[in-house]
């Protein structure tokens, strides 16, 4: 997927933060400890430092999730995140993404800190984050 096919599709996903802009997948996607792995209708954007692997962005076309996609994306970034020696992957996630909660918590993935008011919503408000993470094979 190009940058603004990335951006469309997350534009199209995102309900609980702002989409990432063209511009800023085309600069994460030239940094060599990035990895990104799609399906048809998702995406996993990550990188890989040492031994983990960081989540920055995952988002399935509201069209086509619960179909596997989402999944089918994560299943390839575990795989290739291990590849290249990493032995755990983290995210943060928004506390008020139960959807995505649920899904990451369904691929072995556990709450193991909070971020504060660490996203931005509408003017004044705020939402924590969760860090999840789970070990590689």
């Amino acid at each position: 997927m190009t940058p603004d096919a990335l951006a469309a599709l997350s534009a199209r996903a995102y309900r609980y933060m702002a989409p990432w802009s063209a511009q800023a997948f085309a600069d994460t996607l030239t940094r060599p400890t990035s990895l990104l792995k799609t399906s048809d209708h998702a995406f996993v954007l990550g990188q890989v430092v040492a031994d983990e692997a960081e989540i920055l962005a995952l988002a399935a076309d509201p069209a086509h999730q619960r179909q596997g996609e989402a999944t089918t994306a994560l299943q390839a970034f575990h795989k290739a995140a291990s590849a290249r020696g990493a032995q755990k992957v983290f995210l943060e996630v928004s506390a008020e993404n139960a959807p995505a909660i649920r899904f990451y918590q369904s691929h072995g993935y556990s709450e193991r800190g909070r971020r504060k008011a660490y996203y931005r919503l509408q003017v004044g408000q705020t939402a924590d984050a969760l860090i999840m993470a789970r070990d590689l094979p």
